[in-house]
């Protein structure tokens, strides 16, 4: 495998916005295991172990940051959020954002298989360098360089509501969209009285409370997103 360039390492440290005391860390965390000889010692110099740490690093930073984010948030919230922000997809939208994949090495046939744009490999990349960080500069670095990275992903997700929350959490797992039935109205036209109901398939309806129809389909989702944390 042909040593990186400094100067190439250069740039992808101005924008992940850190710069590695020990060089040879990113250039582990940036090895594909097709770029290493089969064996033990192929693995342990490819980025496999770095991305098994950086997965847990990256966990503990967006669940303290959520922790922080969102003091109303139930369990459930907050695992659903968590969820949507680690996932293998946003991970790989990260690594994008990097721009790491002229920096990783592959194997002669994993890159003429466009490896450098695979959303798995991406996703394994990002996790390798977050936990090559971590080794490289603790745990303060690392969970700058996700902050950074995650900032305004974390941000946009605090404006949605409850009810894309859990339309989003049921996309995630391939379910049909949630629906909204009206159960009762009730009271004078000044003051009505709405109870709403979500229907999500697999799952018991929920209902919600309000003086309009959508406060009460929120109702209903934040009732769903409460029990999601209690089960």
């Amino acid at each position: 495998m042909n040593k990186q360039p400094r100067a190439e390492l250069s740039a992808l440290e101005s924008r992940l916005g850190y710069s590695f005391r020990d060089p040879g860390l990113a250039k582990v965390a940036l090895t594909h295991l097709s770029a290493q000889s089969a064996g033990g010692q192929g693995r342990a110099l490819s980025y496999q172990r770095l991305e098994f740490l950086g997965d847990r690093v990256l966990g503990v930073a967006i669940a303290g940051r959520l922790y922080q984010a969102f003091p109303q948030a139930s369990e459930g919230e907050l695992s659903m959020r968590f969820a949507k922000l680690v996932r293998r997809e946003t991970c790989a939208e990260i690594a994008a954002q990097w721009d790491v994949g002229p920096h990783v090495a592959l194997g002669v046939g994993e890159a003429r298989g466009g490896g450098r744009k695979k959303a798995a490999i991406l996703s394994d990349v990002c996790e390798s360098l977050i936990g090559a960080v971590f080794v490289d500069g603790g745990f303060e670095a690392a969970e700058a360089l996700v902050l950074r990275a995650w900032g305004d992903r974390i941000a946009a997700d605090a404006a949605r509501d409850a009810k894309t929350a859990v339309q989003e959490w049921a996309q995630s797992r391939a379910l049909a969209a949630p629906r909204y039935e009206e159960v009762e109205r009730s009271g004078p036209a000044h003051a009505p009285h709405f109870v709403m109901r979500l229907v999500l398939e697999g799952f018991e309806p929920e209902l919600g409370a309000a003086s309009s129809k959508r406060a009460a389909e929120q109702a209903a989702a934040q009732a769903f997103l409460d029990r999601r944390g209690g089960s």
